[in-house]
């Protein structure tokens, strides 16, 4: 999968074979454009709010602790439907308390790249996101 973030571009492999549903899911929902914000409880990562998007998968390979370039699929429940893409340290969460997100997806090279354009997010705000096969 492709990732292009405002003027970067990452590629990413599927989790396949411990996210199975929810890497079908998502790809169904390919082309995926959005925008990205910063997250406001978690720490250091980026999230795409989608509200009451459902992508129809329950849980699977849940984590609470992304490590860097890991990308999450959280389904409905406690809070809102999201994407969340971790690119320092995170500690998923929301107002409701902590989540955990599918871990369908992850980004493994230029991860320094990863965190220039989280910590832009941070300080200038929404970046367009789009995910292609």
């Amino acid at each position: 999968m492709r990732i292009h973030i405002a003027d970067q571009v990452f590629d990413a492999v599927f989790e396949t074979g411990k996210s199975p549903a929810t890497c079908a899911a998502f790809q169904q929902a390919m082309p995926f454009e959005s925008k990205i914000v910063h997250v406001r409880w978690s720490g250091e990562g980026v999230w795409i709010p989608l509200g009451d998007m459902d992508f129809a998968v329950g849980y699977e390979d849940a984590t609470t602790y992304p490590a860097p370039g890991q990308i999450l699929l959280y389904p409905k429940g406690k809070s809102e439907t999201e994407i969340l893409i971790a690119y320092g340290s995170v500690h998923f969460a929301s107002r409701a308390g902590t989540l955990a997100g599918n871990h369908f997806a992850t980004i493994s090279e230029k991860l320094g790249c990863l965190r220039e354009v989280g910590v832009a997010t941070l300080w200038e705000g929404a970046k367009p996101i789009r995910f292609e096969l």
